[in-house]
C-alpha cells in the first residue's frame, strides 16, 4: 500500500507543478482562468494532504 501512496504523491505533485508552470508562463490570465487553475490546485493540495496523512498512518 505504501508504494501506491508514494506513486500517487509523485503523480499529484507533478500535476500541481504542471499547473504552476502554465500559470507562471502566461502573462495575461483572465479572472476565469485564475479561478479555474486555483480550483484545480486546491483539489490537488487536498489530495496530497490526504495522501500524506494516509502515508503516516
Amino acid at each position: 500500500m505504501g508504494k501506491k501512496i508514494d506513486t500517487a504523491i509523485i503523480y499529484y505533485s507533478k500535476k500541481g507543478q504542471d499547473i504552476l508552470d502554465i500559470v507562471n508562463s502566461k502573462t495575461n490570465l483572465s479572472a476565469d482562468e485564475i479561478i479555474h487553475y486555483g480550483e484545480e490546485m486546491a483539489a490537488i493540495e487536498y489530495k496530497l494532504t490526504a495522501l500524506e496523512v494516509a502515508k503516516e498512518s
